[in-house]
């Protein structure tokens, strides 16, 4: 009988040994990066700010998104209105449709406006790096990785996807992700 204890005592020990070290299920690249553009997909559509340098306002015209309607006697400062396909393509700030060109000189390079792209899309998430674990408060486990979120120019004017192209625009950006798993299912806990 004491045998019959000793080994009963050793196999539920063994069992719970063995229930114990259940390891976590793998979270790749692609899940995480499935995760992440899951809860960029549930967000609402926004649309795009791009800055318009003297270039850009150049295309623009070409393009008929906006007419100069008054130019100023310093010969640098202008008005534009926009037409009526600028009306369908991007939305001014401050609402109304002039746009007031105001640079401080005739080469300022630095100078932009910004304009809000009608087109309304949801950021994209691409490029999910190598995992690394993490610890995290409440988790079974965790880790975190890098990826790139890029703004969607889906429905946006091709001359307007050019223009946002021009420096000092930000298609993308590199951002972290934190996963945890909880009760067994790998879940985005933040972006940072």
């Amino acid at each position: 009988m004491r045998n019959w204890k000793a080994l009963s005592a050793l196999f539920l020990g063994c069992s719970a040994l063995l229930v114990g070290c259940k390891s976590a299920p793998e979270l790749t690249s692609t899940q995480a990066l499935a995760l992440v553009q899951a809860k960029y997909d549930q967000t609402a559509p926004v649309g795009v700010n791009v800055l318009v340098n003297d270039p850009g306002m150049l295309s623009g015209a070409k393009a008929k998104l906006w007419d100069r309607t008054k130019i100023y006697p310093n010969k640098i400062w202008a008005d534009f209105k926009l037409t009526a396909d600028g009306k369908k393509a991007v939305v001014l700030p401050g609402g109304g449709d002039v746009i007031e060109w105001r640079p401080q000189s005739a080469d300022d390079k630095n100078y932009t406006i910004v304009v809000t792209t009608v087109a309304a899309n949801r950021l994209k998430a691409k490029d999910m790096g190598e995992l690394s674990d993490e610890a995290m408060a409440g988790a079974e486990a965790a880790k975190s990785g890098k990826y790139a979120e890029v703004v969607n120019l889906t429905g946006v004017p091709e001359v307007l996807q050019d223009i946002a192209h021009n420096p000092g625009n930000k298609l993308s950006v590199r951002k972290e992700a934190d996963f945890a798993l909880v009760n067994g299912a790998w879940t985005l806990k933040t972006i940072r």
